[in-house]
């Protein structure tokens, strides 16, 4: 029984392999394939793994065969961890039987004299008709698969399709990331991309119906016009967020040392977003936030431009509307109507009903938070909200220790959201002051917010900057949607 995927476009093979074959376990000490393994086993996989060693009998308590041509069944999946000289040869063994292989190994393009090595890598998986991710990589997350890399990964499986150019920062985005709420249908480290290309795996995702949003870390496309083109035919499908790394001089230096990569100029690249609706990112966290924010909020028919805060704390809320401004957001009065409707409450004093609300943490806890649901309610139907943004001060909530005064707070915003018919994201800021008894209670009401989708940020500049980078998606699907001029 023999594979062929050459001219094939699926990567399932990869993402939801029946069959891992697992090249560079020892009989003898620990080796990165034994790690592999090891993490496959603590991970749940359910398909078959067949280490390969030229002489053992047993690997990690498996049979080991010493090819891939003696497995008792093809192999979807093969995770190559041997010396860098010896891969081309190992992957011509390959055919027939291997329809994905994975190349952990360096010492290709990323070093001094590597690029011949690494031509001679490609031409072998031509001719043996299998794709290749890599080199220089560590290896795919697929929480539905039951497949990970790396350990203390969720087996929560989600709706975010990352590519990642580097092996250790894709570590930071999985378990960051998890951290944040951000759930993955999947994640690929790419290393050098010898072979498959970041845009052939783009294609992929963009068709995964399990995947809602893709996020891609790069030091350099190798073919940015296929990227481009693969982006600008996607026509805002699926939100795009795109951290490069690169940008600068001394920053692509650094890539072609780590990956080889030959980064482009950062001018090309914001190009590349203005014109495919792709959102272009600084920092970690700010990627990981704008993929928390997409997984959360649906897409608008049209932008999100008119924000309301709300929030306990006055100080936060200056701050806050300087952070929502300089993103672009129009913090202005309410409507006469949502305001006469707020006074109408008579709130206790301290209390703020002009834009931003400003609520003190007694009246947040009063009737379970209904006055909070019944600004929310006002600010829903009055149709001026784009986006809401609430802000809690940890610290001061928690003090409430009679009353759940956060949890009702979310209650009443879940409420509102199941009858609001505006549209309006609502989006959660909890501020803490890091001690452990703050940040316990913190990763709980996370963790419940955002499976209600409702995203929660830590600070107001950071939800800020992830509205607008949905509101940047939000334009482009908008511009799209208008009948070209005649």
């Amino acid at each position: 029984m023999s594979v062929s995927t050459r001219s094939a476009d699926s990567f399932d093979a990869l993402f939801a392999p029946s069959t891992i074959a697992v090249v560079g376990a020892s009989a003898t000490s620990v080796a990165g394939g034994n790690r592999f393994i090891r993490h496959l086993k603590a991970f749940g996989y359910p398909g078959k793994i067949f280490p390969i060693h030229p002489s053992a009998a047993e690997i990690e308590g498996m049979p080991a065969f010493s090819s891939v041509s003696e497995t008792p069944a093809p192999i979807d999946y093969a995770y190559v961890a041997v010396a860098a000289q010896q891969v081309p040869k190992l992957l011509r063994s390959f055919a027939g039987r291997v329809r994905v292989a994975q190349v952990m190994s360096s010492g290709f393009s990323e070093s001094a004299g590597g690029h011949d090595l690494e031509d001679e890598l490609v031409r072998a998986a031509h001719d043996a008709k299998i794709r290749v991710i890599g080199p220089n990589c560590l290896g795919v997350y697929s929480p539905r698969a039951r497949v990970t890399f790396t350990e203390r990964t969720t087996d929560e499986a989600g709706s975010v399709g990352i590519i990642c150019q580097s092996g250790g920062l894709g570590v930071d985005i999985i378990r960051r990331g998890q951290n944040r709420g951000v759930r993955f249908s999947g994640l690929v480290t790419v290393g050098n991309c010898a072979d498959v290309r970041p845009h052939e795996l783009l294609k992929y995702f963009l068709a995964s119906p399990e995947t809602k949003v893709i996020g891609l870390y790069l030091e350099g496309a190798g073919d940015g016009r296929h990227l481009f083109e693969a982006l600008r035919a996607a026509e805002g499908r699926k939100p795009v967020v795109i951290l490069k790394g690169g940008r600068t001089g001394q920053g692509r230096r650094a890539a072609a040392s780590h990956t080889g990569a030959l980064a482009g100029n950062d001018e090309g690249w914001k190009a590349l977003a203005a014109q495919t609706g792709a959102v272009l990112v600084d920092e970690l966290d700010s990627f990981l936030d704008a993929l928390l924010a997409f997984q959360c909020l649906g897409p608008r028919s049209l932008p999100a431009r008119r924000a309301v805060l709300f929030g306990n704390g006055g100080g936060a809320s200056v701050l806050g509307t300087d952070a929502l401004a300089r993103s672009g957001f129009d913090v202005a009065p309410l409507a006469p109507g949502v305001a006469a409707k707020l006074q109408a409450l008579k709130l206790p004093a301290g209390s703020s009903v002009l834009n931003p609300i400003d609520l003190p943490a007694g009246a947040l806890q009063q009737d379970e938070g209904r006055a909070a649901e019944t600004i929310f309610d006002a600010l829903s139907e009055g149709g001026g909200t784009d986006a809401l943004v609430i802000h809690v001060n940890m610290t001061v909530v928690l003090s409430f220790r009679h009353v759940d005064m956060l949890g009702n707070l979310m209650n009443a915003v879940l409420r509102v959201k199941s009858r609001d018919r505006s549209g309006m994201h609502v989006v959660l800021v909890l501020r803490s002051d890091g001690d452990p008894d703050i940040e316990g209670p913190k990763r709980e009401y996370r963790s419940r917010a955002v499976a209600a989708s409702l995203p929660v940020f830590d600070e107001l500049n950071a939800a800020a900057r992830a509205l607008a980078a949905v509101r940047h998606f939000e334009t482009f699907r908008e511009r799209l949607a208008k009948p070209a001029l005649i």
